[in-house]
């Protein structure tokens, strides 16, 4: 392959923005498949990180953003209203449970539309502390990234006042007591019940499923018990799908495998089919105000607020959420086959198109094998797949939502192949050096 493209990034793209993994030189995409330079066609199990959730260059939003640079009525929504943000802000409520007077918050990324929702907790209920979980991420700048874990597990500052509190790992149980998994469920509660009932904290933040921390899924009833004790004191229940919903793990929004409706709820990467639009949907008291204290001056633009309006419907008219059920089951089936025949696969977890898995040393201990986890990605590439890892040992496998049983099929096959190799030894040290990852 030819690495020209790649070696002229590295001259000129600052490094502060890198997340690399592999030298990945890409110059078209279509659906789950993107062509490197050189023309070789790489199966994508990544959806760019979920952003690219219903393939690349679907028609629907092609033809959406076609239509809306044709003559866009100005280039934002902070001094103007025009039809398509009022549209997708419609239709947004329209698709996302919840009662009272709500109001929609538009933004460019996911990180945005956390920040300007914390910022405005604060400000609503006149309390300043947030609760957040370790090995969490919910954006890169601002108030946001100051209540990462993952951001703070690199050396960001956190948050003055923040409490990062136990996510339950099903796989790992951070508690002790005939049943693990539930004493880890109820001492996690119990933590958070603690600081709750300090009364000084503004809301509490949550992944449903805890994506660059490891692709953790929790244990079922978590998230319901979480928001009673939340509603106890009274404090907002923010569910960050930025992620993980949208279709992704067999429902629309993620927080509904739990059967609970959050306070608050932030969406971002897919929910612009590619372009950068994020959105949170809460209620009018908090989010209304106060006026110009969230300032982005082409957020809500018709251009990407045309193509949210697109994924919308189509999400709905094309049913992802089922299709995304559908494969994930036969991509779990096919994965959890795997892992009977490679004992450094710990773990294999997750809901529709949102899946991790673990790789481990052996089974037995099940020590994270964080350098298995490197080569993998890096030997998979190799084979003609784009997967990367998340929590240090967990390959996150997050294809687009039109994925085909073909595609899933040889997904598996690939992935199967490059741990195998993994274990082999035919990935060497020196060749995934320059690539840190996470």
């Amino acid at each position: 392959m030819s690495n020209s493209l790649y070696e002229r990034d590295a001259a000129v793209v600052a490094g502060i923005e890198k997340l690399r993994f592999f030298p990945l030189a890409v110059t078209e995409g279509e659906g789950s498949w993107l062509v490197e330079e050189g023309g070789r066609r790489l199966l994508d199990l990544s959806a760019t990180w979920t952003a690219s959730g219903l393939g690349h260059g679907h028609p629907a939003v092609t033809e959406a953003v076609t239509r809306a640079l044709r003559k866009p009525p100005g280039a934002g929504g902070l001094s103007a209203v025009h039809p398509d943000a009022v549209g997708f802000a419609e239709e947004l409520l329209a698709l996302t449970p919840g009662s009272g007077d709500r109001r929609v918050y538009f933004g460019h990324a996911g990180s945005d539309a956390n920040d300007v929702v914390l910022r405005a907790c604060r400000h609503a209920t006149g309390r300043h502390r947030i609760v957040t979980f370790q090995h969490s991420y919910h954006g890169g700048v601002g108030v946001a990234m100051g209540v990462s874990g993952v951001h703070i597990d690199a050396g960001a500052d956190a948050e003055p006042g923040l409490y990062l509190a136990t996510y339950p790992n099903p796989f790992r149980p951070h508690a002790d007591g005939p049943d693990p998994v539930e004493a880890s469920v109820a001492a996690s509660l119990a933590e958070i019940e603690r600081e709750l009932s300090k009364g000084d904290v503004a809301c509490l933040m949550v992944e449903p499923i805890l994506s660059d921390g490891g692709l953790v899924v929790p244990p079922r009833g978590f998230l319901r018990r979480l928001h009673q004790v939340c509603r106890s004191y009274d404090v907002p229940l923010v569910c960050d799908e930025v992620k993980m919903g949208l279709g992704r793990p067999g429902v629309l929004h993620a927080f509904q495998l739990d059967d609970v409706v959050p306070d608050i709820i932030t969406f971002g990467k897919a929910i612009g089919g590619g372009l950068p639009l994020s959105a949170a949907v809460g209620p009018a008291a908090i989010l209304d105000g106060p006026a110009a204290s969230a300032l982005l001056t082409t957020a809500g633009n018709p251009i990407c607020t045309a193509a949210g309006r697109a994924v919308l419907r189509t999400l709905i008219a094309e049913d992802l959420p089922g299709q995304a059920a559908a494969r994930g089951e036969r991509f779990l089936a096919g994965l959890r086959k795997l892992q009977q025949e490679l004992p450094t696969i710990g773990d294999v977890r997750g809901h529709g198109l949102a899946i991790g898995l673990e790789l481990v040393t052996d089974r037995e201990t099940n020590t994270p094998d964080r350098r298995a986890a490197q080569k993998a990605v890096y030997r998979a590439w190799q084979l003609g797949a784009v997967v990367f890892y998340v929590g240090g040992n967990v390959l996150e496998i997050t294809p687009p939502l039109v994925i085909t049983d073909g595609e899933v099929d040889l997904a598996v096959e690939i992935l199967g192949t490059a741990i195998a190799d993994v274990t082999a030894g035919q990935v060497p040290d020196e060749l995934v050096a320059p690539f840190a990852g996470w």
